[in-house]
């Protein structure tokens, strides 16, 4: 069977959501090719991947439907009512992928102040839908600054 990889290289993360696919090879496709995600491990057997990105330790694991986990009706878009925000140190590639494969954009891409405190936090982000219609917010880090009055 070969080489099925090993344990994320940035350790164990604290919370790691696992995304219930319709298709696992088109939503790994998306998710390395697009997103920048690398294969940590898989079990082919359970049709299952571990991911992690090497930008800050961001992990995923993506796992084929079967019916096992799932607590109610998996209607597209899934993962309605949740939006998963992946911060990335450059957003260009993110954005050079999309357009390569004339990917929907569903919101952006834009730049964003937002009032955190006594300061603002920047970012530049996008928003697209994985194969299955899962909601992700793609960002880079702009920085602080002192709240405008």
């Amino acid at each position: 069977m070969g080489d099925r990889g090993a344990p994320p290289r940035s350790g164990w993360a604290g919370f790691v959501p696992e995304l219930m696919v319709n298709d696992l090879p088109a939503s790994l496709a998306f998710w390395r090719e697009v997103l920048g995600f690398g294969l940590a491990y898989d079990r082919p057997e359970e049709l299952f991947v571990y991911l992690e990105h090497p930008d800050a330790g961001q992990q995923a694991m993506l796992c084929q439907r079967s019916g096992r986990f799932e607590t109610g009706p998996m209607d597209r878009p899934l993962g309605q009512g949740v939006m998963f925000q992946l911060y990335l140190s450059r957003l260009a590639p993110v954005l050079a992928a999309l357009a390569a494969r004339s990917w929907p954009i569903h919101q952006g891409p834009r730049e964003i102040w937002r009032c955190t405190g006594d300061r603002e936090s920047g970012q530049r982000e996008v928003f697209v839908q994985d194969p299955d219609g899962y909601l992700l917010m793609v960002a880079q880090n702009l920085g602080e600054r002192p709240v405008s009055e």
